[in-house]
């Protein structure tokens, strides 16, 4: 048996232990997600993006990253620049939208440049979530500005920076963050609004909703499921995420380590494919419960298996462009060094 499990995992150093090696060539990840904790030089990772391929044996294996700018950014100089984040391309895109629409384009055609670099094919971007006044600032400045349109605009051009330079991108977090009051890396979000209201919250997702992939939000809506966050609802998958969105690509989990989430890792893995996500996402390297999440996570076959062959379709996408143009024209328009 060769499949893949539906699961998108990480590591816990620099390179792979010999137990991490056993269980990559046994349970056969889906994807890969790379963190600070991974990164200590080009060689270094390029060595271990590498190697978690070999185990697999599956060289187009996605390799995830978040490589936003700004607060949020993994590769840092001098493997990569330090990039502003989403918030100071919406400040240019409210004084110019073309050129606020062209440094977007450029930021990603960049991030897709440095990422590449390593054997990297996968950035969890564009964020298309719209904050609103008096929530968690966990997304703050990440977000491309408070206005639906805007944060649609900048988000497709964004993901399609990443698609031109052969990088899969992942909208997030789907249905919508922006109305958090905590931080779901430590609690679990309760958003009260009415279902108008989360209008506002979906519309950047059901502009982009043709994307290759999305990521869930960690996040109870009371007007759509009172009991349980969108990552494991089967309401808010089928009928806002699905439905109502109209988002039929690769749907993956946010990070299940993130302490939004409860049970034991097994009983995670069932809720989220119970609720109708394709994809199961640990991202801190703990390998016991990597184990106890792989215990309970489906083979990628069926209709998951159709979702991940056309996420992956765009790998072999490159458009001609030349870095040092882009650099230099970016650096111009955002007065920051690119």
């Amino acid at each position: 048996m060769t499949e893949s499990k539906a699961m998108i995992v990480g590591s816990a150093g620099l390179t792979l232990t010999d137990d991490e090696i056993a269980f990559f060539r046994d349970e056969r990840p889906w994807g890969f997600i790379v963190f600070s904790r991974n990164i200590d030089g080009a060689g270094q990772l390029t060595d271990l993006v590498a190697s978690v391929r070999e185990c697999v044996g599956r060289s187009d294996m996605p390799v995830f990253i978040d490589q936003e700018g700004g607060r949020v950014q993994r590769l840092v100089p001098p493997l990569a620049p330090q990039y502003p984040p989403g918030a100071a391309i919406g400040e240019l895109y409210a004084r110019d939208r073309d050129e606020g629409l062209r440094a977007a384009w450029l930021l990603a055609r960049l991030h897709a440049f440095d990422l590449k670099r390593y054997g990297i094919n996968a950035d969890c971007l564009p964020i298309l979530d719209v904050p609103v006044a008096g929530a968690h600032d966990i997304i703050g400045d990440r977000a491309y500005g408070r206005r639906p349109e805007q944060v649609e605009a900048i988000g497709r051009a964004v993901m399609q920076g990443l698609l031109d330079g052969g990088v899969l991108p992942v909208i997030k977090h789907i249905p919508g963050h922006g109305r958090a009051g905590v931080d779901s890396h430590v609690e679990l979000p309760v958003v009260t609004a009415s279902r108008e209201e989360l209008e506002q919250d979906f519309a950047p997702f059901r502009g982009l909703n043709e994307a290759v992939m999305g990521m869930t939000a960690h996040v109870i809506y009371t007007a759509l499921d009172a009991e349980h966050p969108a990552t494991t609802s089967s309401t808010v998958v089928n009928d806002i995420i699905r439905g109502q969105i109209g988002f039929d690509g690769l749907l993956m989990s946010d990070d299940l380590c993130m302490e939004a989430m409860s049970g034991t890792y097994a009983e995670r893995a069932e809720a989220v494919f119970a609720a109708g996500c394709d994809m199961a996402l640990h991202c801190n390297g703990q390998l016991d419960e990597m184990r106890d999440l792989a215990s309970k996570t489906p083979l990628v076959t069926g209709e998951i298996a159709a979702r991940a062959e056309r996420a992956k379709k765009p790998l072999g996408r490159d458009m001609e462009a030349d870095e040092e143009a882009c650099r230099h024209e970016f650096s111009e328009l955002m007065g920051v060094f690119a």
